[in-house]
């Protein structure tokens, strides 16, 4: 009960935080994405169920707090997100911080992705494939810089929560 409440929290914070002040970080028309960052450790510390669980939250806040007519683009993306993430953790016999910041990026890029098809689908406007392409590659970069701190904060708040951690 303790680390599902903290997860919440910690989802809330960075969904508030993703959208008030990440957007002043901006480097090469991208910026963090703290709720994937979130996501992404929680599949990597917790495994896939407990990252799908918090993706569905924090999708759906970010879908709330955004100018978007449609509820679900960002909620779908990161439940896709969530679930290969965890797969590819749990499949994989070594984990250290290059496989955690890889998986940042292709993460970022994969969520990129649903939002953007999912948003043409619903009629909502999408950038062009040129200007897309160099910002979903500028977000892959930012996020998966910042991925090692997010999965070393995880497990941090896991081992806190009295998880059991295994070493990355």
């Amino acid at each position: 009960m303790l680390r599902a409440l903290l997860g919440a929290g910690v989802i809330l914070i960075a969904a508030v935080a993703q959208v008030t002040w990440a957007p002043d970080l901006e480097v090469a028309g991208a910026f963090p994405n703290l709720v994937l960052l979130a996501i992404v450790a929680v599949a990597w510390v917790e495994g896939a169920r407990p990252a799908m669980m918090l993706a569905c939250a924090g999708g759906l806040l970010l879908d709330l707090m955004s100018l978007a007519p449609v509820v679900g683009p960002h909620a779908i993306a990161l439940v896709v997100v969530a679930y290969l993430t965890g797969f590819w953790a749990r499949n994989l016999d070594r984990q250290g911080a290059v496989y955690v910041a890889l998986s940042a990026a292709l993460a970022t890029a994969v969520y990129s992705l649903v939002v953007a098809g999912l948003n043409g689908l619903s009629g909502l406007p999408v950038p062009a494939l040129d200007a897309f392409s160099r910002l979903i590659l500028a977000a892959c970069a930012y996020n998966a810089l910042l991925m090692p701190v997010a999965a070393g904060l995880a497990r941090r708040l896991n081992m806190a929560a009295g998880g059991k951690v295994e070493p990355a």
